[in-house]
């Protein structure tokens, strides 16, 4: 049936409100229609419905609704997910309708007793008793029981999905799509034969439940068929992080438009997080951001060259020095000096494992002078170096303090923080490579070169990206710990974002430190975790248990992404041309 323009009503309501207009059943269709001046509503409305038994045609659109007639025997977290994140042009509606507990009781107890006298009867009878029998039977004594204790509340639940399409033959393939989808979960789904317009009425978002295949849920499986996870996460002036696995959109974020543009990344080792950052920092340097990298493993030289980036080498033979003293002081606010110096005592108390009160005192007050004698000489070199810290305890009669220094002035390890600084941080990309420092001092050096950049930043500022490998190194004390802790504190003032890469999730968060950096990282990024981190993890951020299976099975390269109160699921992926630059693969390297 073909129908004509309908005046001051819309085409979905031709449905329901047509037979209303005729004054007797056998008056003409044509005789309710005006032909005049449009009505706007009109002009909104589809022009005609065709009515099939199992779909409708809706100016050459193909519709068919369909109900969920079964249901899993138990519900669990993100049970809808698959129809919520079904890839295709799909209405979903639900309609949910509270049962007073007053009358939801008595039926229970008649559906109880039914089961019951079925029970007895099939043991009478010498018939074995199946799960058909004996799960409705315990379901139902035990939703009794809670709703009698108040603890639970009975709801009449109708859910309903409308599929359109441009062809019959489209209509059919995502309709058998759909229905295999949901039996794979357990869902069992029925046509609306003959009722396909009482099943798009009860589509449309007028609560209006037309078609009535209603099932009774209890008040915690209710709430579970609603999405609480987020669908998508796209910022215009963000770069793409992966493929959102719940429906295959981007995954599109702007690091910098969060409250704080810090990140930290909890994985397992081997499970992606390396080459998830090299792909980040890829973006972000096609972004104009500004990045600077801490490698403790030697994972970066590739990428770097590749994108001409400067690579520097630290050890104790290198030629390239950063001295932990650099602090542009002519040009620097008092504020600015003052944290210097806190910093350089966290720096000096862990080159000589720790201070005692009146050692801390004393070196603040040593650190003080030795930048107004400097000042005050002119020195040939721009910055005060360890030595001229040493002569100044020496004059204070720090001699203890002095000894435990002395093997970084005359020792074995003069060469290394002796020095005056001959490096730049002008590229877009530094890579600090300190793989070949003992590894008692890679510590140390984590320190001195964000100690590097925080001054370097505070005096430049502009858009950059400090990227700390094998964070948890940084938590072995309690002055690098503190010191990382107060730069990820004091990062966004500089535009600077700060990302800790870690593999030990519990001995991070168990630190007092590791929680506060956790907590002022906006961007936090989970991969695949086992059983004795994923404890930690989910209490430190409040995950589901979607979530806690999510990371305990992933695969590599997924995870999930907390960016403020967004949660996402992702796939990192790179294009053909960056995977070659971020590949740790030694089948891939080396050709194998």
């Amino acid at each position: 049936m073909r129908l004509p323009t309908v005046k001051s009503i819309k085409g979905s309501e031709i449905g329901k409100k047509l037979p209303n207009l005729r004054k007797n059943k056998n008056e003409p269709v044509s005789h309710v229609f005006d032909y005049g001046e449009q009505d706007p509503m009109d002009l909104i409305s589809y022009s005609g419905m065709e009515e099939q038994p199992s779909y409708l045609i809706i100016d050459d659109r193909y519709v068919r609704t369909l109900y969920i007639s079964g249901y899993p025997f138990v519900a669990s977290s993100g049970w809808l997910n698959s129809l919520i994140n079904f890839n295709s042009n799909i209405d979903i509606s639900y309609h949910m309708s509270q049962v007073e507990a007053t009358k939801a009781l008595p039926k229970l107890n008649r559906k109880i007793t039914e089961l019951e006298s079925t029970k007895r009867a099939m043991i009478k009878s010498g018939k074995i008793i199946g799960p058909e029998i004996t799960d409705p039977l315990e379901s139902a004594e035990e939703l009794r029981d809670k709703i009698q204790r108040g603890q639970e509340m009975l709801f009449q639940t109708s859910i309903y999905t409308t599929i359109s399409a441009n062809s019959l033959e489209e209509l059919e393939k995502l309709t058998k799509l759909l229905e295999t989808t949901l039996s794979a979960r357990l869902f069992y789904t029925k046509i609306a034969r003959w009722q396909q317009v009482e099943g798009l009425q009860s589509a449309l978002p007028r609560a209006e439940d037309i078609l009535a295949q209603q099932r009774n849920l209890d008040s915690s499986s209710a709430a579970l068929t609603f999405p609480f996870m987020s669908s998508e996460l796209v910022q215009e002036s963000g770069i793409l992080y992966g493929v959102n696995k719940s429906n295959n959109s981007l995954v599109i974020l702007d690091r910098f438009s969060l409250h704080n543009a810090n990140s930290i990344v909890f994985a397992q080792s081997g499970s992606g997080k390396s080459y998830a950052t090299k792909v980040e920092i890829l973006r972000q340097l096609m972004q104009g951001t500004s990045v600077i990298v801490i490698d403790p493993e030697r994972e970066y030289k590739l990428l770097t060259d590749s994108v001409e980036g400067s690579y520097i080498k630290l050890s104790a033979n290198s030629k390239q020095k950063i001295n932990p003293f650099d602090i542009n002081v002519s040009s620097t606010k008092k504020r600015d000096i003052s944290e210097h110096i806190q910093d350089l005592t966290e720096i000096v108390s862990l080159m000589v494992e720790g201070l005692e009160p009146k050692e801390k005192a004393d070196l603040d007050k040593a650190l003080v002078n030795m930048y107004k004698l400097h000042r005050a000489k002119k020195s040939k070199t721009k910055q005060p170096l360890l030595k001229d810290l040493f002569y100044e305890l020496k004059v204070m009669d720090q001699e203890k303090l002095c000894e435990r220094l002395e093997r970084y002035i005359t020792g074995s390890l003069a060469s290394v923080f002796n020095k005056p600084s001959n490096v730049s941080l002008d590229n877009r990309l530094i890579v600090f490579d300190i793989k070949d420092m003992p590894e008692s001092l890679r510590q140390l050096m984590i320190l001195i070169v964000s100690n590097y950049v925080q001054n370097e930043v505070k005096t430049n500022p502009k858009k950059r990206l400090l990227v700390i490998d094998e964070g948890w190194l940084l938590l072995e004390h309690e002055e690098s710990a503190r010191f990382i802790a107060g730069l990820v504190r004091r990062a966004r003032k500089y535009y600077l974002g700060v990302s800790i890469i870690t593999q030990q999730a519990n001995d991070f968060l168990k630190n007092d430190y590791g929680r506060a950096i956790a907590s002022q990282s906006a961007l936090r990024i989970l991969m695949r975790q086992d059983t004795t981190t994923i404890k930690g993890v989910v209490n430190q951020f409040a995950l589901s248990e979607y979530e806690n299976s999510f990371l305990l099975t992933c695969e590599k390269g997924d995870a999930l992404i907390i960016a403020d109160k967004n949660h996402v699921a992702v796939k990192v992926v790179a294009s053909e041309k960056e995977h070659p630059l971020i590949t740790t693969n030694p089948a891939e390297i080396y050709n194998l």
